[in-house]
């Protein structure tokens, strides 16, 4: 059989399909809940909304990423002492409750209740994530974890883009709230059909006692994370990727409007190019990488990330000052070639990403105990939720407070991000097989 036959084998098998399945619909659903809540928001009279749209979209952020932080570490712990596969459909059945609540709040037009249910949303989530990438070893031989993760990589960032594209499909139908209210059920529904068919994945033996403590888990989750310096030097370059991937990704909508003049539908286009990237790069990386933890490839797309990240920037300035104030519609500048650079510039940004984000989950998920598996991906978690709520932070530094202009947002990242990478790279080793560990 040869290795594309493999690797088809393994993706349908039982072993991670029904895996694949129930952790893009569970992207996909969160990403049509917050986006077309956030759409529904935007477009509000005041008087249907307890805030001001502004302070409550600001806020929705935060309330979702809020949980990571709060209750991450004790799901790792969790993780780590249950069966993993029962663990899923719990958490999945969870979600089919939440979103039966958020159904009748969106027919009430109740963003109170909505609001709560996002952070009830980010509960599940955070509750998710230690036991999704905890069991992808348990299920998978060393040598196919590479393109496991490849394939989770490229199932969430899909899902995040057909989810943001499908939310403002739904929200421009005339029945908005009842599609939207049957969809978030429909496909949460579909997310715990799927968890039934994962396999079990047994706990290490472990004898302590589980108990409510999540100040505790946290610092501990923290701890196990640090004893190993690769793993924890693992988790930043990790977190590191979704800090940039968040200030790229916040600038679009801005982005599109200031430089290339799109309309709507060119947001959705640009986030197509990244995502799509992401997900080629993951592939093209498990697939150049051989079966082997191959952190050239981090160098390589950690390098590719900075060099088209200030091409992005430099194209844009090219494309700004030979615009005009007229929106272009999203046919008009797929046939202009004058628009072929940025568009080029950011798909090559996403692969390079991908290349760069896949080997170091890899490195992370062979490296950790089995015994503590799901608290190193539980502190990768919260390591995650914290460079992102940084990159909001630098962004209204740069943007704001000291008026940088988006396209020298984007030089400024390539070059921080190069001189982060540098820092990382001098302490890793240069190849790890999975078989070794």
């Amino acid at each position: 059989m040869d290795k594309c036959s493999q690797s088809d084998t393994v993706f349908f098998s039982q072993r991670f399909f029904p895996y694949f399945v129930t952790q893009f619909f569970g992207a996909f659903n969160d990403n049509i809940y917050k986006n077309t809540l956030l759409i529904f928001v935007a477009f509000a009279s005041a008087n249907q909304l307890p805030i001001s749209s502004t302070l409550f979209i600001n806020l929705a952020a935060g309330i979702f990423i809020l949980p990571f932080f709060l209750f991450s570490a004790t799901a790792g712990v969790i993780a780590d002492k249950y069966e993993k596969s029962k663990l899923i459909r719990w958490i999945k059945f969870a979600e089919i409750i939440i979103m039966i609540a958020g159904a009748i709040s969106f027919l009430y037009q109740s963003y109170l209740a909505l609001l709560i249910l996002l952070f009830l949303m980010g509960t599940q989530s955070a509750f998710f994530g230690p036991v999704k990438y905890a069991l992808l070893p348990q299920h998978l031989k060393p040598a196919q974890l590479l393109k496991g993760n490849a394939w989770v990589e490229t199932g969430t960032f899909l899902a995040i883009l057909f989810g943001t594209i499908g939310a403002g499909i739904i929200v421009a139908t005339p029945n908005a709230y009842w599609l939207t209210a049957v969809s978030v059920v429909f496909f949460a529904v579909l997310g715990f059909i799927a968890s039934l068919f994962i396999p079990k994945a047994l706990p290490s033996p472990n004898h302590y006692q589980f108990s409510w403590k999540p100040i505790f888990h946290t610092q501990q989750t923290l701890n196990i994370a640090k004893q190993n310096r690769t793993i924890h030097l693992s988790i930043i370059a990790i977190s590191w990727f979704w800090f940039l991937g968040a200030c790229y990704l916040t600038q679009f909508p801005n982005f599109s409007k200031t430089y290339i003049q799109g309309d709507s539908t060119s947001v959705s286009f640009l986030l197509a190019l990244f995502s799509v990237g992401i997900a080629i790069g993951s592939l093209l990386c498990a697939k150049l990488s051989h079966q082997k933890i191959n952190l050239k490839l981090v160098g390589l797309g950690g390098v590719g990330i900075s060099i088209f990240s200030v091409l992005l920037g430099l194209f844009s300035i090219l494309i700004q000052t030979t615009s005009t104030n007229d929106m272009i519609s999203i046919t008009n500048l797929l046939s202009s070639a004058n628009y072929l650079p940025i568009f080029f510039s950011l798909f090559f940004l996403g692969m390079c990403g991908g290349t760069f984000i896949v080997p170091l989950y890899t490195l992370m998920q062979t490296l950790a105990s089995t015994e503590t598996r799901a608290q190193v991906i539980a502190a990768n978690n919260i390591y995650n939720a914290l460079f992102m709520v940084g990159s909001a932070i630098i962004s209204i530094v740069c943007l704001s407070l000291l008026s940088m202009a988006i396209h020298q947002f984007f030089i400024f990242l390539g070059i921080l991000n190069l001189l982060v990478i540098f820092g990382l790279y001098r302490y890793k080793p240069q190849t790890m097989t999975p078989e070794s560990h």
